[in-house]
């Protein structure tokens, strides 16, 4: 159970203790004492962007709060590596064989995607960390499960037979749908061009992540279709974006397979956070959230507590070389004893280390991944050296900083 600070102070001096992590603070008892342990129930906002947990006594005081950002840069990464890869073989190594067609992970069964995986495992390896430093008895999820059908078309909750009788219903696809709406006429020329091709044309081009749905698209002649790639005309009506449901599905198979590995956990609703988070009059964030679902909508007292913020980042890098055609080398190991994503304490404050040189200079940037500008930094220090900065956490697989609660308080209010 936690402990007020002098205590730990008092038992650190005495050597009856020693300290496990720097952030959160924990200490680790050197002596066997007896279990006097609350009843702590854990709560989680679940998401695919950002994770709010808390942890709550029977008493209603608040232990621990933190707020996760997860990764959204694999899929991109993954792209971009395969890309190199295939030009690296057409430069090099016509002559192999192909391999990739009979790797054995891309052809496993019930094989989820690195990006699904990292989400996966960063719900649960927060879970076990809390349960590492406090005896956690009840758990609550919050999980969401969406209906991507109706987050594009509403219409369907309120008449249940428009799931199988859209707006293409009865036609053979959306080409005839949207010919059929216009009355096989150009909505530009209405016919004067006298050219009898008709075509359907996307207002917002599907290049600019336009839509196949019917509301992006319109009917027009060869003549004025034509016209309009070549920019002599222009289309005045306005289109609709492509929908993304990427994070909707993702909340999908979280929720699936958080239950599936948790059996015990209980389950809730953002409904029920809403009004819960509404009568308590807390701010709207993601760890405010998790403390309503651990307090069950109980008053929680948070008695000077810190927030730890997160940031997934990857293991490590593994790019090693940049270039026209890959020969300048990147150094992915130390330089000067300091890695990226390094904690370190510079002119005071705790940065991270976003990136660093060989010449010995360094980028700095806060938890939110923003670099920070030394301009107004005396005179030698606007731009940060390795030697003036000071390692507190080696990197990790994530970034962990820490605020008081209060501080975040008074900027929801302002």
């Amino acid at each position: 159970m936690p402990c007020h600070n002098v205590i730990a102070r008092l038992l650190l001096k005495q050597g009856k203790a020693k300290v496990k992590s720097k952030t959160p603070f924990t200490i680790q008892l050197l002596y066997n004492t007896s279990s006097y342990i609350q009843d702590i129930t854990l709560g989680m906002d679940t998401g695919s962007s950002k994770v709010g947990v808390a942890a709550v006594t029977e008493k209603s005081k608040v232990v621990y709060v933190s707020e996760i950002t997860l990764r959204n840069d694999i899929s991109e990464k993954l792209t971009r590596r395969g890309k190199y890869r295939r030009t690296r073989r057409s430069r090099k190594t016509r002559y192999r064989k192909p391999r990739w067609r009979n790797r054995k992970n891309s052809i496993k069964k019930h094989r989820f995607s690195p990006t699904m995986t990292s989400k996966f495992h960063a719900h649960m390896k927060e879970i076990h960390f809390v349960q590492s430093i406090l005896p956690i008895s009840n758990m609550v999820l919050e999980t969401a499960n969406f209906d991507s059908h109706a987050l594009k078309n509403p219409e369907v909750l309120k008449n249940k037979l428009l799931y199988q009788r859209g707006v293409n219903y009865g036609y053979a696809n959306a080409k005839a749908y949207v010919l059929h709406r216009d009355n096989h006429t150009c909505q530009y020329c209405s016919g004067k061009s006298r050219n009898q091709r008709l075509e359907v044309h996307h207002i917002v081009f599907r290049k600019n992540g336009g839509s196949d749905e019917p509301e992006n698209l319109i009917t027009l002649c060869k003549s004025c279709h034509d016209k309009v790639h070549l920019h002599l005309i222009q289309i005045t009506l306005s289109g609709k974006q492509k929908g993304d449901l990427k994070h909707a599905t993702q909340m999908n198979s979280i929720r699936m397979q958080l239950l599936k590995r948790i059996p015990e956990a209980r389950e809730t609703f953002g409904f029920i956070t809403k009004e819960h988070r509404q009568l308590l009059g807390l701010p709207k964030e993601h760890y405010m959230d998790a403390v309503v679902i651990a307090g069950q909508g109980k008053y929680v007292a948070f008695d000077r507590l810190q927030v730890l913020f997160k940031r997934r980042v990857s293991v490590g890098d593994y790019q090693q070389t940049k270039g026209i055609r890959s020969q300048q080398s990147i150094p992915t190991g130390k330089i000067q004893g300091f890695r990226k994503f390094d904690k370190v304490s510079y002119l005071g404050k705790t940065y991270f280390i976003k990136g660093r040189m060989t010449s010995g200079y360094a980028i700095l940037m806060d938890i939110h991944a923003t670099k920070i500008d030394f301009s107004t930094a005396p005179k030698g220090y606007k731009t940060p050296k390795l030697k003036n900065c000071k390692r507190i956490t080696a990197r990790s697989n994530a970034m962990i900083d820490s605020k008081p609660i209060q501080d975040r308080f008074n900027s929801s209010h302002d």
